[in-house]
């Protein structure tokens, strides 16, 4: 087995089985052709937005200004302006993608789009918020985002079972992955005894990476410098969300829903850019790769890993038959002082309010355009 960096590394870590997903989206992508150039050049297959891609597109370009225009014009409350913008943009992108989603049967070729991250703590607004936005972008290869919080649970059963496709967001925990494919089997469950058609309902749970390092080594220098645990809890923290996928892809219960016709629904890997310039800008996708799994990346992190990614010809996996050391790696964060439940939860308290700040900065930017 060869190992090379070249410029069709995208495309070997395509054929390994990961499916790579954009983590951006803008009119102005849009508009260029150059999200059609990344499908075929870049290997790319689907597409994330949260509130801060949304906020940096539109502060960034006057693409947007046309239809701020009109909104204004009619007068539009910003909320709804918002929603406005943000599902056009997506309801286009899914046009670009749907050959993709098309062809691999529905598996990629898949958009999303978040729910207002105000609701984070609340499943009602939540669930009522992701049917706006499904029955708004009204192509079947988008996903609603849901976050991966203790009241986004049922919404997510919920949503699943009126035959939404959901992208669960913010995971931090393993616990708390577990719990989102629980909640994600029920809703199958529920949407098949409903009568959908399982084959058409798409789903990720997207563990988010980078975030988890950032905050455990952090810690790890407050207690002491040069800890040999540095740079192991996110990797170790997904290998074994993975080694839990696989073992409910095993799973009776599982079986049942294949039999039916449901995909399953895949880990992603989100927030893969690196924080900490004594990584490797490529660490966070050269060692999960795994086949069955989603890479979203942000532009820079795809330009990296196509410039000096480490591409295998052949048997290519980073993450199977690495469970033993993410244990052992979890024992020494542990004997090391950090609590790695405490860091789990305070991360997923300020993802929520990282967003609603992105959130609010875009209800303010498009507030201050519709007044002009």
């Amino acid at each position: 087995m060869s190992e090379t960096a070249h410029p069709s590394s995208l495309a070997a870590l395509s054929q390994a089985g990961v499916s790579i997903w954009l983590d951006d989206l803008s009119r102005e992508r849009l508009r260029s052709g150059t999200l059609e150039r990344d499908i075929e050049d870049s290997s790319i297959v689907g597409v994330t937005t949260n509130p801060s891609i949304f906020a940096a597109a539109v502060a960034g370009s006057d693409q947007y200004d046309s239809q701020i225009a009109d909104l204004a014009a009619r007068g539009v409350e910003v909320d709804e302006a918002v929603r406005m913008i943000t599902t056009a943009d997506v309801r286009e992108a899914c046009d670009v993608l749907r050959p993709v989603y098309e062809a691999t049967d529905g598996v990629d070729g898949r958009v999303s789009i978040e729910v207002d991250p105000r609701f984070a703590r609340d499943t009602d607004a939540t669930i009522a918020e992701a049917k706006q936005l499904w029955w708004l972008v009204d192509r079947p290869n988008v996903m609603i985002k849901i976050p991966g919080t203790v009241e986004g649970l049922p919404a997510i059963t919920q949503a699943i079972a009126l035959g939404i496709s959901v992208n669960v967001t913010l995971i931090f925990s393993l616990e708390r992955y577990r719990e989102v494919v629980d909640a994600f089997l029920a809703g199958l469950e529920q949407a098949r005894d409903n009568g959908h058609d399982l084959s058409r309902i798409g789903s990720v749970a997207s563990f988010f990476i980078s975030r988890v390092d950032a905050e455990v080594d952090g810690r790890l220098d407050a207690i002491g410098p040069d800890s040999p645990a540095r740079g192991t809890a996110a990797l170790a923290n997904a290998r074994l969300a993975f080694e839990h996928h696989e073992q409910v892809l095993a799973s009776d219960r599982w079986a049942a829903l294949a039999e039916a016709g449901a995909h399953p629904q895949r880990p992603l890997w989100a927030s893969t850019s690196v924080k900490d310039d004594a990584y490797a800008d490529t660490l966070y996708v050269d060692e999960l790769v795994t086949a069955g799994t989603v890479n979203t990346m942000p532009q820079a992190t795809i330009d990296a890993f196509a410039d000096h990614g480490v591409a295998k010809d052949g048997d290519w996996d980073t993450v199977r038959g690495s469970y033993e050391q993410a244990r052992a790696d979890f024992a020494r964060l542990a004997d090391a002082g950090v609590d790695i439940d405490d860091v789990t939860a305070q991360l997923e308290d300020e993802g929520i309010e990282k967003f609603v700040a992105s959130w609010e900065e875009l209800l303010a930017t498009v507030k201050t355009q519709m007044g002009a």
